[in-house]
């Protein structure tokens, strides 16, 4: 009893250096997404001619989007037989392939058509790899953490992102301040691109010391045994699936409407100025990442669905008057950035764990990436072609109408979601 009190009495210590090396490829997965949505301001007319060539560069990262339902079924699959380990090692080596291939790709003046048809083979490649990494990554945070812990755990996957990506913005701040628009226009735009190659490397190495998950290994034969596993999904889970879909419908949207879509839009449409734009992404993204932690700590306490509906309604009620100060001046982009990304943070701080609670380990890898991935190859690929199209239409408003719609939607449906706070995995 004595041995008992003492043990209980130790104070719990989160793995971080294993934590960190679990989500390092998360953070260079969004690092080239966000840095192929905001810096597509200068290289569009590299890869496409014309006038319609922001749109066409935005096509290009609406259409690899759709391969990420494939990478999700086809990867996932592979971490439930395989194991998690191996499967996030193969999805970074894809993902800084790409990026590396972007970097040093020739342009349309040099090389016509080829260009393009060279971007879209490696944005296709990013696509699968991403589709692969988010469900992994999430299944195994899940795995390794303690039930009154997972929140917390889970907070350390968008501590990773909202890193990457603040590196990403203030990048491109630095960037603008410290070279002219003709060197970024020209060369410039291929720094980013090269920098996330390197960081594949670190997170290559950080994850070739990861140990596998108790979880897999304790139920990789009944996942080898599951036969039409995506059907099975449905069969045997479709509430499940079915809420997966309506809360990430609008964890896609505030995603690519923050980090990437702004971007384009408040510089493009809204005459804003580019250095004022990354500097206020910068600071609003320094805040998502500091409030990660407590969010998923507060989770744990008071449970997931409050924090859930509370972002949800927030967001469908502020969403349209937001976008009314995204204009020229740092003080109105800050109040959209830091307002909507404070609120984002209710769901990113929890979304690991609250997937993971959804599916059997057997399933979970699989589970998570066909359904989640579909869902944000048809909202957030869209987004930033929606956006622009609909501002050169002079209807941008119409946008954030229909994010405050995916809102609405998204808070119907979990207020059928269970509470799983402290509750083991399946």
């Amino acid at each position: 009893m004595v041995e008992s009190n003492v043990n209980a009495s130790v104070p719990h210590r989160l793995p971080v250096r294993r934590l960190f090396a679990a989500s390092v490829g998360n953070a260079l997965e969004w690092f080239d997404w966000t840095i192929y949505a905001t810096f597509s301001i200068y290289f569009a007319s590299a890869f496409f001619p014309g006038d319609l060539a922001q749109i066409n560069t935005f096509a290009t990262y609406a259409l690899a989007f759709f391969f990420r339902p494939l990478g999700g079924m086809l990867i996932g699959r592979f971490a439930d037989v395989r194991g998690r380990r191996p499967a996030m090692i193969f999805t970074i080596v894809l993902m800084a392939g790409g990026s590396i291939l972007i970097g040093i790709l020739p342009t349309f003046e040099q090389v016509g058509w080829l260009a393009p048809i060279l971007l879209l083979v490696a944005r296709i490649a990013q696509g699968l790899s991403l589709g692969g990494e988010v469900s992994n990554a999430s299944a195994y945070l899940g795995e390794i953490a303690p039930a009154e812990r997972r929140g917390r755990y889970s907070s350390f996957f968008y501590i990773s992102t909202g890193s990457a990506v603040l590196i990403a913005s203030l990048l491109g701040f630095v960037l603008a301040r410290l070279m002219t628009e003709e060197q970024m226009n020209a060369w410039g735009w291929r720094l980013p691109f090269l920098l996330g190659g390197v960081l594949g490397l670190i997170g290559l190495w950080l994850r070739s010391t990861l140990a596998e998950t108790e979880q897999f290994q304790d139920n990789k034969a009944v996942a080898r045994r599951v036969r039409r596993p995506l059907l099975t999904t449905l069969r045997e889970h479709p509430k499940a699936v079915g809420q997966l879909v309506g809360f990430t419908m609008l964890s896609t949207l505030c995603y690519y409407t923050f980090f990437s879509a702004l971007t384009p839009f408040a510089v493009n449409s809204r005459g804003a100025d580019d250095v004022d734009v990354f500097l206020a992404l910068s600071i609003a993204t320094a805040l998502f990442v500091a409030l990660q932690y407590p969010m998923g700590a507060l989770s744990d306490r008071f449970g997931r669905k409050p924090q859930l509906l509370a972002w949800s309604a927030a967001t469908a009620v502020l969403i349209v008057p937001l976008s009314t100060l995204v204009r020229p001046g740092l003080g109105g982009l800050l109040v959209v950035f830091c307002v909507g990304l404070g609120l984002y943070t209710a769901m990113t701080s929890i979304a690991p764990a609250i997937m993971s609670e959804m599916f059997p380990t057997s399933l979970r890898a699989l589970g998570i990436g066909a359904w989640y991935n579909l869902t944000v190859a048809t909202f957030g690929g869209t987004a930033p072609l929606i956006i622009t199209a609909l501002s050169d239409a002079g209807a941008s408003v119409a946008f954030f109408w229909y994010v405050a719609a995916g809102a609405a939607i998204a808070f119907l449906v979990i207020l059928r979601l269970p509470e799983t706070r402290g509750t083991e995995l399946r």
